[in-house]
């Protein structure tokens, strides 16, 4: 569970670094869409958002268990955000060349945080 929940927070700390440094190449990669200036605001804050939640999941020297508020937190956002990028791809018609690992990613994660609860 450790390095699952390790493995979760480093992807996420990752991706909100690149979200603060520059939200457009982000959006572009995954959704193959460009973002307006206020997009790209936005952008910034989900990136400090996915920056604290990676930060916060990092397991410490403790033994992480699996009903621990961050095995909860990793798990409700990795599953909300496999559903809502799926949606994005099938419904929406969007998707750059990062969109579909980013899907599988989270979706195996999520699943193995839930067969770990």
């Amino acid at each position: 569970m450790k390095k699952l929940l390790a493995f979760a927070s480093v992807v996420e700390v990752g991706t909100g670094l690149a979200l603060m440094i520059d939200p457009a190449i982000v959006v572009r990669a995954l959704l193959g869409a460009m973002i307006s200036p206020v997009g790209t605001l936005l952008g910034r804050c989900f990136g400090i958002a996915l920056l604290s939640l990676g930060v916060a999941c990092w397991p410490g020297r403790q033994q992480v268990a699996s009903g621990s508020p961050a095995v909860r937190a990793m798990l409700i956002y990795t599953a909300l955000i496999a559903l809502y990028l799926t949606y994005l791809g099938t419904a929406a018609h969007l998707g750059g060349v990062l969109l579909w690992p980013a899907i599988a990613t989270h979706a195996v994660v999520a699943g193995l945080l839930l067969k770990r609860r």
